[in-house]
C-alpha cells in the first residue's frame, strides 16, 4: 500500500487541530516488532475499532467506493461509514463519511523504524460528488499512525483543519454538523481518539 503524497499530516491552517499519541516499550528488537505488527493488524482493522477500544461511540465500517462494507484490509479510495450518536445527516444517509485518501508504509522488521499512516478526509456519501457528509469540511484531515521507533512503539490520532460543515443544502444538516463539530472541537473527540489509540497498543485501562 503506497500514496505518493508523503506528508502524513497536514499542516494546520484553519480551524482548531486534534493531536493524541499512547505508546509502549518493549524489551527488545523482536517483541518490539510483534507489538508493532499487532498494532498495525489493529489500525487497519477498522471494522473493529469498536472492540478494541472499550466505550468509544462512535462505530466505524469500512465500505468500498460504491459504499458496500469490505472485510478486507483498506485501501486509497476506499471509506469509513462513520456512526455517531443521535441524528445523522441527510447527506450522508444517516452516517458520516470519510474517504481513505492516503495509505503509507515504512517497513523495518529488526531496523530503527518502521510505521504505517492512514490518512481520510471528509467527503460526500460513495458514488455522489456532493454535499460532504461530515460534520467537518473537507479542508480537515485525520491522520491515523502507529509507528516504531527502536523499542517504543506508538500509536497517534492526528486531525487538521478541523472547521465545521454548515455550508450544506439542508439545514437540517447544517444544524446538527454545528452541534456535533463544536462537541468534537470540546473535547469529546479526544476521548474518543485517546481510547483507539489504546486500544490499537492493547493497553489495559
Amino acid at each position: 500500500m503506497h500514496n505518493e503524497d508523503v506528508e502524513p499530516v497536514p499542516p494546520q491552517e484553519v480551524g482548531k487541530k486534534t493531536d493524541i499519541a499512547a505508546h509502549v516499550e518493549a524489551t527488545g528488537p523482536e517483541e518490539a516488532h510483534r507489538i508493532f505488527a499487532e498494532a498495525k493488524k489493529r489500525l487497519l482493522d477498522i471494522n473493529h475499532w469498536g472492540d478494541i477500544s472499550r466505550g468509544i461511540s462512535a462505530s466505524f465500517v469500512l465500505t468500498d467506493c460504491r459504499g458496500i462494507i469490505k472485510k478486507c484490509s483498506p485501501e486509497v479510495g476506499d471509506y469509513f461509514r462513520i456512526d455517531i450518536p443521535g441524528p445523522g445527516t441527510t447527506a450522508g444517509d444517516g452516517f458520516d463519511w470519510v474517504r481513505i485518501e492516503m495509505i503509507e508504509e515504512e517497513p523495518g522488521y529488526l531496523g530503527a523504524k518502521e510505521s504505517v499512516v492512514v490518512r481520510v478526509r471528509p467527503a460526500p456519501r460513495p458514488e455522489k460528488k456532493k454535499p460532504t457528509a461530515h460534520f467537518f469540511e473537507q479542508d480537515a484531515t485525520s491522520s491515523f499512525i502507529v509507528k516504531r521507533e527502536g523499542r517504543r512503539i506508538t500509536a497517534e490520532v492526528h486531525g487538521r483543519n478541523e472547521k465545521p460543515n454548515t455550508e450544506n443544502e439542508s439545514l437540517t444538516d447544517a444544524i446538527r454538523n454545528a452541534v456535533v463539530s463544536r462537541g468534537a472541537q470540546a473535547g469529546l473527540s479526544k476521548v474518543q481518539w485517546e481510547k483507539l489509540v489504546k486500544g490499537i497498543l492493547n493497553i489495559q485501562p
